[in-house]
């Protein structure tokens, strides 16, 4: 049974994933904000998206554009967890996955590294 929980104790959950990201990476994201969103209209089954340009992709004529957004969709996560621990993690693991892809990792070596 999909776990029943407030948006703001969702965020309060990403807010937390983040604070656990290591301060070097932290400190290295540039240009970047993670929303909260219910779901993907075109995908609604993904935990996440990374919409934007890499740090390893960007290059001496970047500049002026808009943040890149890292999307955590709470119904996916939800749907998918039977308590709040599961949720915990889930979302830990998700804004870390998408966070990698900010720093131009894919998919292939998150899965590698168990954060797939």
């Amino acid at each position: 049974m999909p776990v029943d929980m407030s948006l703001s104790r969702f965020e309060e959950l990403v807010s937390e994933a983040l604070d656990a990201v290591p301060p070097a990476f932290a400190q290295a994201m540039d240009n970047v904000v993670v929303l909260v969103e219910e779901h993907n209209e075109e995908e609604p089954d993904i935990l996440g998206l990374y919409h934007g340009i890499a740090l390893t992709e960007r290059g001496h004529d970047y500049g002026g554009v808009l943040p890149d957004r890292i999307s955590i969709y709470r119904q996916p996560i939800l749907g998918m967890c039977d308590t709040e621990e599961q949720v915990v993690e889930e979302v830990l693991i998700t804004v870390v996955h998408e966070i990698a892809h900010h720093f131009g990792i894919d998919d292939a070596k998150l899965h590698e590294l168990g954060w797939g």
